[in-house]
């Protein structure tokens, strides 16, 4: 008896030890979404080759995700301020790591482009749009191209036909038959290739497809030479830093008057400023780092909004309230647009 009770105690023991470690290094399919980092747009943008040279300087703000992380991880992320659990689905949907790093390099490429379209018109400097092709931002199990496309490419003719915009290749594909073989030119990582395949049927669809989903793929062609580099940072909420560091420079002015000025938003090229995501993250990593004026996107809350999800509060309530819960003298600033973040910063 005795010898029965020590091999079932020594089995507990094992039992315990397997999920011990299981909870201490083993990943779930969850992530953590916390406070990532606050840093000098200074260090990413060159206008006409040289860098900002003013005293004090913008900032852009990001969230960090880490994961997928084991369940002591989430345990410990429950210690630490305006940090969220989330799943994979949640964060990547149908996407693959690599997939989902290319559609937050595609959002980072479009909204630099913005910025310095913005920028660009408001301190009336010349720029064109140059259109590259259409980009891939999903390919269906049963598309022809699935083993020669991946998300992030570029396509840029179709039977050697170029198209101005992703509209006119999508009619031209609409009036070819199902099965139909075409070829089209692409860029993968920066290499130029050809594939041949059939067109297959669209779902939910008469008409005949390559099986993805495309927007524009396009960049500004400036007079004055910009150059941004994100390096490994994605997404598109950088858009309203990047505007002000380029009109900044382009203007030859001090918009900053020697202070650390922070904030978030999108950015389009009509210089509304956009909701993102986090942004109570963002608030404390730009008062952590001494920031003291944070731009806050000001959102419409229309009846439209609120009919669906009553107790919505945009960007800006958000981050003032994020503000109030940290104890920070950072100014939050409500910006609708460019202008908004230009106007007080010409006045304070």
């Amino acid at each position: 008896m005795n010898k029965n009770k020590r091999l079932l105690k020594h089995l507990l023991w094992i039992v315990g030890l397997i999920v011990v470690f299981a909870f201490c290094f083993i990943p779930t399919h969850y992530y953590v979404e916390g406070v990532g980092s606050a840093e000098n747009t200074n260090q990413f943008v060159k206008v006409n080759g040289q860098r900002d040279q003013h005293k004090g300087h913008f900032m852009l703000t990001t969230v960090g995700i880490q994961g997928p992380v084991t369940g002591l991880q989430l345990l410990l992320s429950k210690t630490q301020p305006f940090t969220e659990i989330i799943s994979r689905d949640e964060l990547m949907g149908d996407d693959d790591t690599e997939a989902y790093d290319q559609i937050q390099k595609y959002y980072m490429e479009s909204s630099i482009n913005f910025a310095i379209e913005a920028a660009y018109q408001k301190a009336h400097q010349e720029y064109h749009t140059q259109y590259l092709g259409v980009y891939v931002m999903s390919i269906l199990d049963n598309s022809a191209f699935k083993k020669d496309l991946a998300i992030g490419d570029t396509i840029t003719a179709i039977d050697q036909h170029q198209f101005k915009s992703a509209n006119k290749f999508v009619k031209y594909v609409q009036g070819l038959k199902v099965n139909q073989k075409v070829t089209i030119s692409y860029e993968h990582n920066g290499q130029r290739k050809t594939a041949t395949r059939k067109l297959i049927k669209l779902p939910k669809s008469r008409y005949a497809g390559l099986g993805i989903t495309l927007t524009d793929h396009s960049k500004i062609v400036t007079k004055v030479p910009v150059k941004i580099d994100a390096g490994e940072i994605g997404g598109p909420s950088a858009g309203l830093m990047f505007t002000l560091q380029i009109y900044n420079q382009l203007t030859k002015q001090n918009l900053t008057g020697g202070r650390k000025i922070s904030g978030t938003g999108t950015m389009d090229p009509d210089g509304t400023v956009g909701p993102i995501g986090g942004i109570d993250k963002k608030v404390l990593i730009a008062s952590q780092e001494g920031a003291k004026v944070f731009f806050a996107p000001d959102d419409p809350v229309t009846k439209a909004i609120l009919k669906v999800e009553p107790h919505y509060q945009n960007n800006y309530a958000l981050a003032k309230a994020a503000a109030k819960k940290i104890g920070t003298k950072m100014k939050i600033v409500p910006v609708k647009n460019l202008d908004d973040a230009l106007d007080y910063l010409a006045k304070h």
